[in-house]
């Protein structure tokens, strides 16, 4: 806290506008502040960090490496503060402001679709910027601060981070018809023998499938495992490979004539598909709408 006394919050905002803008006189019209101002600011500021902040590239300021740094915490903590300062609540219609999400691309297709009709009906002004990753990595971009909420499931996670369960799924199979004797749904022996197909943002993750099968001491052959559900949907077919995902994602496959759905021949529990976000961010009153958003968009 002591560090704080060397500055002012004005001067937490005029470095705002500068990172923002990127240009001395837009940033003073932002603030409503003088140019020479706004440049005695930016003179205090490379004081107080020790860093240029901006240097010229011919005609054009750029952001230095510590300067990027900056840019998002001190976005996230102004955003706090007005947060606590304000008393006239949130008001979606008028509200201005960018949510990073992370998620894979079954929950892009789950989520996305009703909550951007939703927004741009009730909260034109928010934007949402959605970066793909893994379960770990999503986790870890939370505790960082680098993104606002991730979806999907998550068994075990840091006590800074807070959970809500979305909805419940259940895994189905997907085959070839023609690779199935008669059409018919395989035995455990027969699956365990198949190739299968792993959704997976990195190689070697263990899947919902992999966790029940080696709780019975059995494990599956996995010849193609890759992050994208598109891609693993259309190389099953005239294969031999079997591909087990959750049934939402696989609603729109059912009227490819040649695929053939079953159920996995072992119980496999029920998976919770979630959204984290860390507890520095539960209070804030944007952030719960979009949270309330986005599970009345699942529910529905």
């Amino acid at each position: 806290m002591d560090e704080l006394r060397r500055i002012d919050l004005n001067l937490m905002l005029s470095l705002h506008a500068l990172l923002t803008e990127q240009h001395v006189t837009r940033a003073a019209h932002r603030l409503h502040k003088s140019q020479p101002a706004v440049s005695h600011a930016l003179a205090h500021l490379r004081q107080v960090f020790n860093d240029p902040l901006l240097i010229r590239r011919g005609s054009r300021l750029e952001l230095t490496a510590m300067a990027l740094q900056l840019q998002r915490p001190l976005e996230q903590a102004l955003q706090q503060l007005n947060a606590l300062l304000d008393t006239g609540g949130f008001d979606p219609v008028s509200e201005q402001r960018e949510f990073r999400l992370a998620m894979s691309d079954y929950g892009a297709q789950i989520v996305l679709p009703p909550l951007m009709r939703r927004l741009r009906q009730q909260a034109p002004g928010i934007r949402l910027a959605v970066s793909q990753a893994s379960r770990e990595a999503m986790l870890a971009q939370l505790s960082d601060g680098e993104i606002d909420l991730a979806f999907g499931v998550f068994s075990e996670m840091a006590a800074s981070l807070q959970a809500q369960t979305l909805f419940d799924e259940h895994l189905i199979c997907i085959a070839d018809q023609a690779s199935l004797s008669g059409g018919q749904p395989l035995g455990l022996d027969e699956w365990l023998q198949r190739p299968h197909v792993l959704l997976a943002m990195r190689p070697g993750g263990e899947s919902e499938v992999d966790k029940a099968l080696s709780q019975h001491g059995l494990h599956r052959q996995i010849v193609l495992s890759l992050p994208h559900w598109s891609a693993a949907a259309q190389v099953l077919e005239g294969t031999d490979l079997i591909l087990t995902v959750s049934s939402r994602s696989a609603e729109h496959l059912r009227d490819q004539a040649r695929l053939v759905f079953f159920q996995p021949p072992l119980p496999i529990p029920p998976v919770l598909f979630q959204q984290v976000w860390h507890r520095r961010r539960h209070t804030d009153p944007a952030h719960a709408w979009l949270r309330q958003q986005v599970m009345q968009c699942c529910q529905t």
